[in-house]
């Protein structure tokens, strides 16, 4: 007997599905490494680099949301106490959730954007690290821009030039400019872009940095 052929929505699904599972594998590993290197004090600083954070729009919520949670699992611990077989399964799943809401902070805390000899490196906590070779930069400028409702990660412009969008807040304040287009990688996939507008917490030191390694000196 035949077996069925697998239809090619069916198929579609179970792809979609492996590469979310595979990412929240990700996710939970870089996580546990991020909460690690946070207590040692080991930022992943390419040597030679200089970091530039890109946390302070979304500080105080996360700060706020882990206090919540905190709280929280408290509150549960001591209202269920009385019930092991209940109690036991919401401690677990309440640490696992702060636990995973550290290491979201932690992850922004210790791979924050980098500029140093090799070229720049464009991060987003532990699932984002791109690396920008000082030969495949056209410009850096400092451009503040709020992201419009409904805009995507990746958006291309009339002229068909795609441009990663890595806003913190809805906003991104560094615009770089590739001297040709390049595939980068994201949790989604991979993509071809022509710029990468970021945010940093310190736009014009991380424009004084640009200045001082650039061979070729990036306008600014």
């Amino acid at each position: 007997m035949t077996a069925p052929a697998t239809t090619p929505g069916r198929r579609s699904r179970w792809q979609i599905a492996g590469r979310l599972a595979r990412r929240a594998v990700r996710m939970e590993i870089g996580g546990y490494q991020a909460i690690y290197r946070f207590l040692f004090r080991r930022p992943r600083v390419p040597a030679g680099a200089a970091g530039f954070s890109y946390h302070a729009p979304v500080l105080a919520v996360t700060i706020a949301f882990i206090v919540v949670s905190a709280v929280e699992l408290v509150v549960v611990d001591l209202l269920v106490s009385r019930w092991p077989a209940v109690r036991i399964p919401l401690l677990v799943l309440g640490v696992w959730g702060l636990v995973w809401m550290f290491g979201l902070l932690f992850g922004m805390l210790t791979r924050p954007h980098a500029v140093g000899p090799d070229g720049i490196r464009v991060r987003s906590g532990t699932e984002v690290d791109i690396p920008l070779a000082w030969d495949e930069i056209a410009t850096v400028t400092h451009r503040k821009r709020i992201a419009p409702d409904g805009e995507p990660q990746v958006a291309v412009d009339p002229a068909g030039h795609a441009t990663l969008h890595m806003r913190m807040q809805e906003q991104t304040n560094i615009e770089v400019v590739l001297d040709r287009p390049a595939p980068v990688r994201l949790p989604t996939g991979t993509e071809v872009v022509h710029r990468i507008a970021l945010y940093a917490d310190d736009p014009q030191g991380f424009l004084a940095e640009v200045r001082r390694w650039a061979t070729d000196d990036p306008g600014t």
